[in-house]
């Protein structure tokens, strides 16, 4: 642990209250992918079913629990919470999600840890899909044109969870001996290149105005 790591994570969970907040308080989902929620379902419970059984801190449990408990939430209330759930379109959220499951599912397969353990197939197919997931949400945004702010400032997040997490690597290799994770480093950057042009619109659109919805045209 490192205060780079602890940063990221702060990110991930604050990412998770902004979206409640958005969904709160627009009573709307509008602008939300819930592909890209689903995915993240997929991605923790395959990376953290060994809550159960492999307890590494209190700290590292308490995450695994409040990742998946956060993320089952989000579709929860995408799909059943009212007025929530009406205000969803499943024609401008319309990216393939099978594009992404499977190679990443093959990847996982044949690129891993260990491959006599399935539950590193499990762990390596999430880290892949994890690079990718967000592509379903910003596939919407173009759709749509503009993000709001909350929903802007949800996604920011997330790519600022990303890029502390590669600070973290970077600080990890410097500092442990030995630390090596190609797996994690190559899903990490082209996880974080996805965000590129989402941020530097949504910088250009908070200096010219805070008010203002981020402009999008992704090359997604």
């Amino acid at each position: 642990m490192n205060i780079f790591r602890l940063a990221g994570d702060m990110f991930h969970l604050f990412s998770f209250l902004v979206l409640f907040l958005k969904m709160h308080a627009s009573r709307s989902v509008a602008g939300i992918s819930l592909k890209t929620q689903q995915l993240y379902v997929i991605i923790f419970v395959c990376r953290y079913m060994d809550v159960f059984w492999n307890f590494m801190s209190l700290y590292n449990t308490i995450m695994k629990i409040l990742f998946i408990t956060f993320s089952l939430a989000t579709v929860w209330m995408m799909t059943h919470a009212r007025p929530q759930a009406s205000t969803y379109s499943p024609d401008d959220d319309s990216f393939p999600s099978l594009v992404l499951i499977v190679p990443c599912a093959v990847l996982g397969v044949l690129i891993n840890q260990n491959h006599s353990d399935p539950f590193e197939w499990l762990w390596a197919f999430s880290i892949y899909l994890e690079a990718v997931a967000i592509i379903p949400q910003l596939f919407l945004l173009q759709k749509l044109g503009e993000c709001e702010n909350l929903t802007s400032h949800y996604v920011f997040m997330l790519g600022m969870y990303r890029g502390f997490y590669i600070v973290n690597w970077v600080y990890r290799y410097m500092h442990e001996y030995h630390y090596s994770d190609i797996i994690v480093w190559v899903a990490g950057v082209v996880q974080t290149a996805l965000y590129a042009d989402f941020f530097l619109q949504y910088f250009n659109t908070k200096k010219s105005g805070l008010n203002k919805p981020v402009r999008i045209s992704l090359p997604v």
